[in-house]
């Protein structure tokens, strides 16, 4: 392969900014911007520039070179799709108001793909009839589109981004956990050849479907996912995939249901101090409609429910809260007095397993200025159905060893799924087996989110002065600077020109009428691993070798310094 000719910053397009944008809330936003790899075109869409479209290159080819090794092969699907594969699975009403859903001319349906599980279906029932086709894993590395609702984070949440995503298909179950197993391998080395710092976690399934599932976490400030880690075992996993076990306890000694009277006391903070007890004590009720009706959700009072676990467990349906309007429709819900006991067949009622069998409360009694104490679940109501719905605390108990936990914020970088027959059902892909009957194939799926991974790099490696790019992602090897007038850009471009015949990838710095002082801070900024500088001492030959990480700087002779450079 031919070396890669130097790029020189005078014919660069990259315009790095000293303020960070306005609109900028996270580091990895402000710094791509600022540094030029970058630009917004709409909120949530993005333009990738030379210096970022070789940062991004280099984390394709990581992913490519790993996927290739244990056995996929890559395609190109297109990302415009018709709407009938997503009918059929039911995905095309799942998706909601994420999915950008358009017509054609003739009054089609089509949607910009968010996924391909079903187009990378139906390849497969195209292409292979038996068992001998599999099995067969197949990727791509494309642009995926889902509607936002409120795009933020620059690259980190966007309505269009760059994704690999892969599929296996496999014969049985057995074979799925190998297909499994080696995308779970293949992530682990794609990751620490990034350079990135993560955690395996356990992680629900949601719109996709399937048995297991896990993600792949980037710890950062800026991360939109809250994982819990036990500091005493092996158990990670995203807050909302954590579960614990429903524990009944004994009642036999608690007396009867008493209502008592509780006037102003509307919240859990009002009447634990009016009686003069711990939140913990108490049963908060929440009450929300999915589709429509009315569904009650307990948990102890002094705990907040995640939303986010109530939608998923009623997924796909729509989750709102209840208004002023829904009180007035239905006398019997006293707002800030409601309780499970007498809330009959209209109202579904929905747990946390904190809220076991046997487990005593005080909670409302369902009338104005009235609560009951003593009412406990399993004898004075009853749960329709017990879901982890609290937010996840700092400090609860591992579900696997007891060990308090410990949480933190992370970036999701890769997500994989045992899908199972889900997709195969939907759509009939079958091959024959080797009894010539029909064999329902068995899929995985696997992504990897590229313009995530370079947003994550950023948040994990940058300083207060700028990027810090990892050598096997950054846009150049060495970042050459002149740091001076003709004398000093005709020995940087001369060394860059040895560099690359070195075959090392090089930006050269030799913009005239630029001063040191920002060259200096641009190759801050930008990141490159070594920065190599032509400055006082060119006239001897003398260069100064700088580590952008460590900040270490070292004075070589030209010569000297190729050499380190290319050892």
């Amino acid at each position: 392969m031919a070396n890669a000719p130097v790029q020189r910053m005078s014919h660069l397009m990259a315009k790095t900014l000293r303020d960070d944008p306005a609109d900028a809330e996270v580091l990895s936003h402000k710094l791509l911007v600022r540094a030029g790899y970058v630009r917004r075109t709409a909120a949530g869409i993005w333009s990738w520039l030379p210096l970022g479209m070789r940062v991004l290159r280099n984390v394709e080819r990581i992913v490519r070179e790993e996927m290739d090794a244990i056995g996929g092969q890559e395609v190109l699907l297109p990302a415009l799709l018709p709407r009938e594969p997503y009918d059929a699975t039911g995905r095309w009403d799942e998706y909601g108001q994420e999915l950008f859903r358009l017509k054609d001319r003739r009054g089609g349906d089509y949607l910009l793909g968010p996924t391909h599980e079903e187009i990378f279906t139906l390849l497969v029932k195209d292409q292979a009839s038996s068992y001998k086709d599999l099995p067969i894993t197949l990727y791509q590395i494309q642009n995926k589109y889902r509607d936002e609702a409120r795009p933020r984070a620059g690259v980190l949440r966007g309505r269009e981004f760059l994704m690999k995503d892969s599929y296996s298909f496999d014969l049985d179950d057995e074979g799925l956990a190998q297909s499994y197993g080696l995308h779970r391998q293949a992530y682990q080395r794609i990751f620490e050849r990034l350079g990135l710092d993560y955690r395996i976690c356990a992680a629900t399934a949601g719109a996709m479907g399937g048995s297991k599932s896990e993600e792949f976490l980037a710890p950062a400030e800026a991360g939109e996912d809250t994982f819990a880690d036990c500091p005493n075992c092996d158990f990670a996993a995203n807050t909302e995939a954590i579960t614990y076990e429903l524990k009944p306890v004994d009642a036999t000694g608690v007396a009867a249901l008493e209502e008592i009277p509780t006037p102003d006391t509307p919240t859990i903070e009002t009447l634990a101090a009016h009686l003069g007890v711990q939140a913990s004590a108490t049963l908060k009720n929440l009450l929300v409609k999915v589709d429509g009706d009315i569904v009650a959700v307990g948990v102890p009072g002094d705990r907040e429910v995640d939303i986010d676990k109530v939608e998923a467990h009623f997924a796909p349906a729509v989750v709102e809260m209840v208004t002023e309007a829904d009180f007035a429709e239905n006398r019997d819900l006293v707002r800030g007095y409601v309780g499970p006991q007498g809330l009959g067949e209209k109202v579904k009622y929905l747990a946390d397993p904190r809220v076991a069998p046997g487990t005593s409360w005080i909670t409302g009694a369902n009338k104005e200025g009235m609560h009951a104490k003593n009412v406990v679940a399993g004898r004075d109501f009853e749960v329709d159905a017990y879901v982890d719905v609290v937010v996840v605390q700092e400090g609860d108990p591992c579900p696997k060893c007891g060990t308090g936990l410990k949480l933190d914020r992370a970036i999701e970088i890769g997500h994989i799924f045992q899908l199972g027959r889900k997709y195969a059902d939907a759509l009939k892909l079958d091959v024959l087996g080797q009894n010539g009957k029909p064999v329902r194939v068995t899929m995985g799926s696997y992504g990897i989110g590229v313009t995530r991974a370079v947003a994550a790099l950023a948040e994990q490696t940058a300083d207060d002065k700028g990027l810090c790019w990892p050598a096997e992602v950054a846009p150049a090897d060495v970042h050459v600077v002149a740091a001076g007038k003709a004398l000093q850009i005709e020995l940087a471009l001369d060394v860059s020109e040895k560099l690359s015949a070195a075959g090392l990838r090089v930006l050269c710095d030799d913009r005239a009428g630029v001063s040191p002082g920002v060259k200096f801070t641009d190759s801050e900024l930008i990141g490159v691993p070594q920065i190599l500088v032509a400055g006082r001492r060119a006239a001897e030959g003398v260069v100064e070798l700088k580590d952008r990480r460590t900040g270490e700087r070292e004075e070589l002779t030209v010569d000297e310094a190729i050499a380190r450079l290319t050892a």
